[in-house]
């Protein structure tokens, strides 16, 4: 069984208005001194909160777990941690991909914050966006390659499942995923080509950095990369997700992509040679649509109905989620996002048909969200 561990990057509202408020460092601080007045049993949350690129930001990260229930557990117990620390500070934390209204936003301070804002200018400071970064097991950098090579087209998917950023800084944007969009903007994101060999995957994260534009290897943030820290791979295409039990999910689905493109590449199954530029208009279409109209179908290229296109992606793994014992958490799971909604979905119910300049109902849209996202 592959371990797996979830990145959670979540926003920092006022617990009145709605609006980004710049207190992750006083929130983290909040959850230490509670940790320190409680001590936790050493293994009942494991992980880590800090801090992200903006002040209204703060990242948890799970320990490595194999089964979904223990994975559901941590990311509730995360979550908690951070409501409890923030509501001490008059703060609420919601899990959206970027911030429903808009709010006076400050760059967390570091060199290497600092030397961002002085490379990129005002991106970094609209980039107010959070994403879900699953991490999953590989034997080595060899077989994570492979994986690369493998699971790329599939990766939209994971995108149109978690979508939830419909709206950004009081904006109605058409889309379901608008993080995504904004995640575009860096020069470094974006589908890998298929590169067939750790050799050449290196020659190709060391060809960007001779460019001088990511400051280091750290801000290749293509669609899935190799961890440079832990023997992993990360999948970075996901919104956060407003209801933990999506979050399971997308885990569930990422690890059951690694697991069968691992296999296919044991077995010498060719990678699909589909051009980077097709697998990004897959991504544009998936962030547009969300699960609320068509999708790219991973293997013939066409638009096809959501549910017609997550049908091909749960058969795709099915023999790697049965072995894991996930395959009816997974299938009961998007049947329920296809008959339910995603968070994108669930936040436009709250937000759409409101008046922009109504700050009280757009408020209480906003923490009515905030209660979603630790289920108050």
């Amino acid at each position: 069984m592959r371990s797996m561990g979830v990145e959670e990057e979540l926003l920092l509202v006022d617990a009145r208005s709605g609006r980004p408020r710049n207190v992750a460092a006083e929130v983290i601080r909040a959850a230490a001194a509670r940790d320190a007045r409680n001590p936790a049993p050493s293994d009942e949350h494991g992980g880590s909160l800090g801090h992200e690129l903006h002040q209204t930001q703060v990242e948890t990260d799970t320990p490595p777990l194999e089964s979904l229930p223990a994975l559901d557990h941590a990311l509730r117990a995360w979550r908690e941690r951070v409501r409890t620390a923030a509501l001490q500070v008059g703060a609420r934390v919601l899990a959206s991909g970027t911030s429903p209204l808009a709010g006076d936003t400050k760059m967390e301070r570091s060199p290497r914050y600092d030397a961002m804002a002085q490379r990129y200018g005002l991106m970094i400071a609209e980039q107010l966006v959070c994403g879900c970064h699953v991490h999953v097991d590989v034997s080595g950098p060899e077989e994570g390659v492979g994986v690369l090579d493998r699971i790329r087209t599939w990766l939209p998917l994971l995108l149109a499942v978690s979508a939830n950023s419909p709206w950004s800084q009081s904006v109605d944007t058409a889309y379901e995923s608008y993080r995504w969009q904004m995640q575009m903007r860096w020069p470094s994101a974006g589908p890998m080509p298929v590169l067939g060999s750790l050799e050449a995957y290196r020659g190709y994260v060391d060809a960007m950095l001779a460019t001088g534009v990511p400051l280091d290897e750290g801000m290749v943030y293509t669609d899935a990369r190799l961890s440079a820290h832990h023997p992993t791979l990360e999948i970075r295409t996901a919104d956060v997700c407003l209801d933990v039990r999506d979050t399971v999910l997308v885990a569930a689905l990422a690890r059951a992509l690694v697991e069968t493109a691992a296999r296919e590449w044991a077995e010498g199954v060719p990678a699909p040679d589909v051009p980077a530029p097709l697998v990004r208009l897959a991504g544009w279409k998936a962030g547009r649509h969300g699960l609320t109209a068509e999708l790219v179908h991973p293997p013939t290229g066409t638009s096809r109905p959501a549910a017609d296109v997550l049908g091909a992606l749960l058969d795709h793994v099915g023999d790697a989620l049965r072995d894991a014992g996930d395959h009816d958490h997974v299938s009961h799971g998007l049947e329920r996002l296809l008959a339910g909604g995603t968070g994108a979905q669930r936040q436009r119910e709250l937000l759409d048909g409101l008046d922009p300049d109504d700050q009280d109902a757009l408020a209480q849209a906003v923490v009515a969200l905030s209660r979603l996202t630790v289920d108050e």
